[in-house]
């Protein structure tokens, strides 16, 4: 009778909002208009790195919002900021319209079946059409209230502040209407929504509780990651004891550092094994490939190394990656493999860079993402060019693909030259290089065959399994001794 009583006197909890949206199209100005503060300005070209939470007041009701990175990159931690929320804001710039990111964002809400408004931003540029972005937004399935559907969409400008407050007024209506709740008593149900080693306060994790509560000393495991709660501190950094619905904190006591998208749960005692544990690294160790880039991966927070590891271009292969400084462990592991280091938004401690010259070790510090990518992806193609010491003594182009015991196969006939079984060989697309590989398994009309010469059609099985497509070319060649 008394969990009905709980049910029963169910209460409103404040709303969890997520705000999604194309990079560039000013979302995180958006927050910071909202709340007063100068988030852009802290930020490295102006693009979040990791999911931030907080709250802010409006009319005597508070609202969570959850902040995703716009950049393509990030893609999956927008999916878990969806998934954390109770709706979202799908921010539209008035010039531009639907991007790529607007319509994965769309694709994460749909999957998360939460409601959505759509937030116009950039109403304060001189040129821009509002009925073009409604039809535009309409063409995509997106019908706001007129043009005969039933989305909200405020028009706003992030910069001036203009349409804020409406924004917000129809925020509190749509969770209103939805009936947000709390159960008193409840299971806890909580999220990690950000996680990160800080350098002198050990792993820290950011919590998102949905039900329940949490209190300094309570003992929580996330999906193996166990911490017994030394201090709890909101948004602005002030201490808090307790921690119910919709509040984000950030917990101190965590073992190790735990993975973003991890579900919490109270126990009792934790595994004496577990003292031990090590920083879990998201890549294992490996072994090096010549043909490839290697890498050794320093990142500042596990949201920044997931995006990284995620956009990593064909051609790299990492080595080990981790959160937390440079250290000579990193140094060494790179001088023995022929790594490179990645310190993306972390320091390098002066003993550590004395190493990295005795040792001939490069070590790339980076703060953008896309700047990254790019610079890698320079590199990759560098890689893969043909050097002069290079002899080509065939060509083939692949006319069609299809799949034997599971494995792809390409269909491929001989342009120019001969391909060997044996060949080094590149995969180049539209004259790119792709990358390299060999030929595991050669044949014709089911014989297996040593070689194909102009003209003549094989099918082959390609090591390491590249992304192959029709049109692209076979090329073999040979290194020329000087």
């Amino acid at each position: 009778m008394a969990k009905e009583k709980n049910i029963s006197q169910n209460s409103s909890r404040p709303p969890v909002v997520v705000i999604l949206g194309h990079v560039d199209h000013g979302k995180t100005t958006l927050l910071d208009k909202i709340r007063q503060t100068n988030v852009v300005a802290k930020e490295f070209g102006g693009i979040t790195q990791h999911i931030g939470a907080y709250q802010i007041k409006f009319k005597n009701k508070t609202i969570t919002f959850v902040d995703t990175p716009g950049h393509a990159a990030f893609s999956e931690m927008r999916s878990r900021g969806a998934k954390v929320a109770d709706l979202a804001v799908l921010v539209v710039a008035a010039d531009e319209g639907v991007k790529p990111q607007t319509l994965e964002s769309l694709k994460y809400i749909e999957q998360a079946k939460i409601p959505y408004l759509v937030a116009i931003n950039k109403i304060d540029l001189p040129h821009f059409d509002l009925k073009q972005v409604k039809a535009n937004l309409a063409k995509n399935n997106v019908l706001v209230e007129d043009q005969g559907g039933k989305i909200v969409s405020v028009s706003v400008s992030a910069k001036t502040g203009k349409g804020i407050d409406e924004l917000l007024e129809m925020i509190l209506l749509v969770a209103e209407m939805e009936e947000i709740k709390e159960k008193p008593g409840a299971e806890l149900k909580a999220l990690v929504i950000e996680s990160k080693l800080d350098k002198y306060r050990g792993p820290l994790a950011t919590i998102l509780v949905r039900n329940g509560n949490l209190r300094v000393g309570d003992q929580i495991e996330a999906d193996g990651t166990f911490a017994k709660i030394k201090a709890m501190f909101d948004e602005s950094g002030q201490r808090v004891k307790t921690t119910g619905p919709s509040k984000p904190v950030e917990v101190l006591g965590f073992k190790t550092v735990p993975t973003i998208g991890s579900t919490l749960r109270r126990t009792e005692k934790e595994p004496v094994s577990l003292e031990k544990k090590a920083i879990p690294s998201l890549v294992k160790k490996e072994e090096t490939d010549e043909e490839k880039l290697n890498l050794i991966i320093k990142a500042d927070v596990n949201g920044s190394l997931e995006a990284i590891l995620a956009g990593l271009p064909e051609g790299v292969k990492v080595i080990n990656s981790s959160v937390g400084e440079v250290n000579e462990s990193d140094v060494l592991l790179a001088e023995t493999t022929g790594a490179e280091i990645i310190a993306f938004n972390v320091k390098t401690p002066g003993k550590v860079k004395k190493l990295a010259a005795t040792e001939k070790v490069k070590i790339s510090p980076f703060q953008i993402i896309y700047k990254f990518f790019e610079e890698i992806e320079e590199k990759v193609k560098k890689k893969l060019e043909p050097m002069a010491d290079e002899e080509i003594s065939g060509r083939a182009e692949m006319l069609q693909e299809f799949e034997i015991d599971k494995q792809r196969v390409a269909g491929c006939r001989v342009i120019e030259g001969e391909i060997k079984k044996t060949d080094q060989l590149h995969l180049q697309r539209l004259g790119e290089l792709i990358g390299n590989c060999r030929i595991r398994s050669m044949k014709t009309e089911k014989k297996d065959i040593e070689k194909a010469k102009k003209d003549e059609e094989f099918g082959a099985i390609l090591s390491p399994t590249l992304d192959f497509q029709i049109g692209d070319v076979l090329i073999s060649y040979r290194k020329v001794e000087e």
